[in-house]
């Protein structure tokens, strides 16, 4: 007589879903799959976000933005070879810049922000004195400074660290292009930074 074997279930995990699958179930308001979407994503957007900015609470303020960028325009994403990153990237730095051509004409119409006997919070005077943060600061506006392809090229390369391969079919150039404004961008923030330590 032969005793049946009990079959053992293993613990299936759900494989991970590229991407791809992800937007297309997104794009008819799957909001499980715009989650995933998110945990996977998040982190590296912020990241990218505080490079922008060397802020923390600027870099949380772009990656709500970004998503909800994501979530409302979840119908037009067109992804790089399947990836979300370079989309989520350039969302990210043009709301940025947005951002900083609003406060730009904020802080022209507004002569004074605070009175100049309150204290600063403590949280940002620690961050104020950082010497990374200034540093960062420095480079964001040698950044700025450069001209606008080779600028496009450092914040999805080299800040976002979206390949070259990418970058082109992002931008609509060829490879080689992008793998020029970018060696020319190295040598132009080389000297930027160079004239500031000189001052």
């Amino acid at each position: 007589m032969t005793v049946p074997t009990p079959v053992l279930e293993a613990a299936v995990s759900d494989p991970v879903r590229p991407d791809a699958e992800l937007w297309l179930l997104i794009a008819v308001d799957d909001h499980q799959a715009f989650t995933e979407l998110f945990e996977r994503h998040a982190r590296t957007i912020w990241n990218y976000a505080y490079r922008l900015t060397a802020s923390w609470s600027a870099a949380d303020d772009l990656l709500a933005t970004t998503f909800l960028t994501a979530w409302r325009r979840r119908r037009e994403v067109r992804l790089i070879r399947d990836s979300a990153l370079p989309w989520l990237y350039t969302v990210t730095s043009n709301v940025c810049q947005g951002e900083r051509r609003r406060l730009g004409r904020f802080l022209r119409i507004v002569p004074k922000l605070a009175a100049a006997d309150s204290a600063p919070d403590h949280a940002e005077r620690l961050a104020e004195d950082s010497a990374a943060r200034e540093r960062l600061k420095r480079v964001l506006a040698a950044i700025e400074r450069l001209p606008r392809g080779e600028r496009e090229a450092v914040k999805v390369c080299l800040l976002g660290g979206t390949s070259a391969a990418d970058a082109a079919e992002l931008f609509g150039i060829s490879e080689p292009s992008v793998r020029s404004r970018l060696s020319r961008a190295r040598a132009r923030l080389q000297e930027i930074t160079q004239e500031a330590c000189d001052d």
